[in-house]
């Protein structure tokens, strides 16, 4: 598994399926053009940006494209890396016939070829320490319990208030939630910010 201090963004839950088999990192999907609409998720890509740095991975087909040329106007550049993947006839294992292109998009990718692709992009590798580092403490699942942020009574209206009161997206799932917050915040800055809204 390849540690990266960059956020990475690609289109599809398939695309971020087979890339969270080759990186360890926050993996976010656009939902395809449903970014072009999604201010919070807007905003989250935003903060990432400027926070660790983010790569755009998108399909190297014209969807692929629009897609990252809005990532790119609304992305400050400074903090995003454009990751390309090679234009490779066929179609994934899951469909029935190829695309309108005929082309694989990221979810057709080998390691190998994804690997290539980021360290093209100037992926900040972590030799081999996982991210967040091993003397930083990350925020759990149980920090969320004890916050009642999870598994007890009103834990989902608390959850969607800090939700709302961190910028970020309202129907983040849990494990999404934990991999977002542990990029953006230290487990003692988190702690800090729900003390401050308790």
């Amino acid at each position: 598994m390849l540690h990266i201090r960059e956020a990475i963004v690609v289109e599809g839950r398939y695309d971020k399926n087979t890339l969270s088999q080759v990186v360890d990192t926050v993996i976010l999907e656009t939902a395809g053009f449903g970014v072009f609409h999604n201010t919070e998720l807007t905003a989250l890509l935003r903060r990432l940006a400027e926070k660790r740095g983010l790569i755009i991975l998108t399909d190297s087909d014209g969807a692929g494209f629009v897609i990252r040329n809005h990532l790119k106007g609304v992305l400050p550049p400074a903090g995003v890396k454009h990751a390309y993947i090679p234009d490779i006839a066929g179609k994934e294992r899951r469909k029935r016939v190829p695309g309108k292109e005929g082309k694989l998009g990221v979810e057709g990718m080998s390691p190998s070829v994804l690997e290539a692709a980021l360290r093209r992009a100037g992926a900040t590798f972590l030799d081999g320490a996982a991210d967040p580092p091993a003397d930083r403490t990350p925020i759990t699942k149980a920090d969320l319990f004890c916050l009642g942020l999870s598994g007890g009574k009103d834990s989902q209206l608390r959850r969607r208030e800090m939700l709302r009161r961190l910028d970020l997206p309202e129907h983040m799932g849990a494990n999404a939630l934990l991999s977002v917050l542990n990029a953006l915040y230290s487990r003692e800055e988190f702690l800090r910010e729900a003390d401050a809204w308790r």
